[in-house]
């Protein structure tokens, strides 16, 4: 057995030897040295034509005069059949699978419909938002009081170029209302759930199987019928929202987690009343959601008076500016960083080793940031952060039982499944800071346009990827982002299908389940809620999660903020150690700024006091 190896001498390399192409010489085995990002060179799409040719050829027997000398190495037996024919036996095997695939549907529908019947209820407000102030005002009149309580924002706080279109909030609801907290245990699998409801009652349970496997029967006992929210231009329609947290991982084939959080692994309520807004039409939705054999709540019509009370609220009620200190760095602010400078560079290098020696071909590695916050108002700090930095996927959630909020600015979607059953996942990769010109601005862009798992549970031929490497500008940064999507197939679950992608592979690296493993070992805390996901899984089947980044975590009086890179072959330490830090740069300065005032405001009070 042999092998040819094909390697190339480039500048990039110092004149270095590197290992590009592997091929068996006899058998039509390849190995290529081939980064996604490739695709988009000049070469990318010839590349992909060769191998097609070869396989072409090798198959028909023939070759073209480029490819004879090729051929020759390549002969096999002529048994060796490029594919075969199902046996009766074979047929008979994948028709009896169908068949079971259909039963197990049927049955699931059936369990699906003996579980809770529920009925939603809308009121719909043309054109309302901007007339009583848009959605900051309308948030924060309505349940920014709600400190005490439950409370909630997925915030479409950027909405340019169709990145995003609703806002969904609320707070702590009806009768079906609960929160389900899940924390892993010691082990790989399994844990403690707590289940609280609307009516004080508090239930505490293990979960052998994971909190995954639960949500999932629990989302499949809820049934609503279709002609209640097929007009409703958003997919949500009531169901939990929440977040998952990084080592939930451990369910969806990590081999475990080496570093506990602090916080709740799993964080979710169950929604139903809540406003959604349509920012493209500047609409309101009133929806509330309850148990067909109860009476129709009166929760649309006092809040759609508490609304109506806000009109006439200027617009300008929605663009509130604060002054923001300039541009620093986090320990000179107070901040304590997990590792310091040298340290992060020393971890860049060993990832960069790990690499080197085949282990991985991408290792996204994190740390974290924290600082005291105690004296701070978590809601005026999200709502200086979404200023500074509106973001399509943000999102404030409060938790008050477990002394926890969430401040996220997040301009990444994880995966989404729309009622067509259409997964779509926004996947980032590459961030670099605005220039101080516009020149060097749109410099900047292009060289990110430079850079570069559905498949499991899609249609076979359904994934494809309508945008790649699109370069999305933000108020701080410009990010490189692809859109992959493909239509989920009928015998997967919703969750399953967050299953089989959890967590995203851009807060990873690739081959995925390996580079969890490096990185567990390098970083030197759990990730907590940051680089899980927050968003919504609906009753009707439907889901929108983000990516936890550009995240303040409030737990216990501590502000935490995670941020790190992608380290590949050609990764410069010093350049990923200023990446980290500039992935801060927002959070921190919406910290450090809403610190300030609460400082400015304590003293002044106190002067007139004395």
């Amino acid at each position: 057995m042999g092998v040819l190896l094909v390697s190339c001498n480039g500048d990039c390399v110092q004149s270095e030897k590197v290992l590009m192409g592997i091929r068996h010489v006899s058998r039509p085995h390849y190995g290529l040295q081939f980064h996604p990002e490739s695709v988009a060179t000049s070469y990318g799409r010839q590349m992909f034509m060769n191998f097609r040719e070869i396989t072409v050829d090798y198959w028909q027997g023939s070759g073209t005069s480029s490819n004879r000398k090729l051929n020759a190495c390549m002969q096999v037996p002529q048994t060796v059949l490029p594919f075969r024919p199902f046996t009766k036996k074979q047929f008979t095997d994948r028709k009896s699978h169908i068949n079971h695939s259909s039963i197990s549907s049927l049955q699931s529908n059936s369990q699906r419909s003996m579980g809770v019947q529920l009925k939603l209820r809308c009121q719909k407000l043309d054109s309302l938002a901007n007339k009583v102030g848009g959605a900051r005002n309308i948030f924060s009149k309505l349940f920014g009081n709600c400190n005490t309580e439950e409370s909630f924002w997925l915030d479409s706080s950027s909405i340019e170029k169709g990145r995003a279109r609703f806002s969904f909030m609320g707070t702590k609801g009806g009768s079906l209302w609960k929160q389900l907290t899940f924390k892993l245990s010691d082990e790989r699998n399994g844990g403690q759930l707590t289940i609280s409801n609307a009516q004080g009652k508090v239930t505490n349970m293990h979960l052998e199987n994971g909190f995954l496997d639960f949500l999932d029967k629990e989302l499949q006992s809820f049934h609503c019928d279709e002609e209640d929210y097929h007009r409703l231009p958003f997919n949500f329609c009531g169901g939990y929202i929440g977040y998952i947290g990084y080592n939930l991982k451990v369910e969806c084939g990590s081999a475990s987690n080496r570093h506990k959080s602090c916080a709740p692994d799993a964080c979710l309520v169950f929604v139903d009343n809540f406003l959604a807004i349509d920012h493209q039409n500047d609409d309101v939705y009133i929806l509330s959601l309850y148990d067909k054999s109860s009476k129709e709540p009166s929760w649309l019509d006092d809040v759609r008076l508490k609304l109506l009370s806000l009109e006439g609220l200027a617009k300008e009620a929605d663009k509130e500016r604060h002054s923001w200190p300039p541009e620093f760095s986090p320990t000179t602010a107070g901040f304590i960083s997990e590792k310091s400078r040298d340290h992060y560079i020393q971890d860049v290098e060993e990832c960069l080793r790990y690499i080197k020696d085949g282990e991985s071909y991408e290792l996204c590695l994190t740390t974290q940031m924290r600082k005291n916050v105690e004296d701070i108002d978590p809601l005026d700090l999200y709502l200086r952060l979404r200023e500074q930095n509106p973001a399509p996927y943000a999102a404030w959630l409060n938790f008050p039982k477990e002394n926890l909020c969430l401040c996220c600015s997040s301009p990444e979607r994880f995966l989404r499944l729309d009622r067509d059953g259409v997964l779509e996942a926004k996947p980032i990769k590459g961030t670099i800071s605005r220039g101080s010109t516009p020149e060097r601005d749109e410099q900047l862009k292009l060289q990110l346009q430079c850079r570069n798992d559905l498949g499991q549970v899609c249609d076979p031929g359904s994934v494809h990827v309508p945008h790649l490497m699109d370069v999305e500008t933000y108020a701080t940064v410009h990010t490189m982002v692809s859109t992959v999507r493909g239509t989920k197939r009928e015998d997967v679950s919703p969750v399953n299908c967050i299953k089989s992608a959890f967590p995203g592979g851009s807060m990873t690296g690739a081959p995925k389940l390996r580079s969890m493993e490096i990185l567990d070992s390098l970083e030197s805390c759990s990730r907590g809620i940051y680089s899980g996901s927050i968003g919504y899984f609906s009753i009707n089947g439907t889901f929108d999660l983000n990516i936890v980044i550009r995240t303040v975590v409030i737990h216990e009086g501590e502000a935490s903020i995670g941020a790190g890179g992608a380290i590949v072959a050609l990764s410069k330490p010093d350049d990923e150690y200023e990446e980290m830090i500039l992935k801060t740069s927002a959070p921190t300065r919406a910290i450090v700024a809403c610190q300030k005032e609460t400082h400015s405001s304590e003293l002044a009070m106190h002067e007139t006091g004395s």
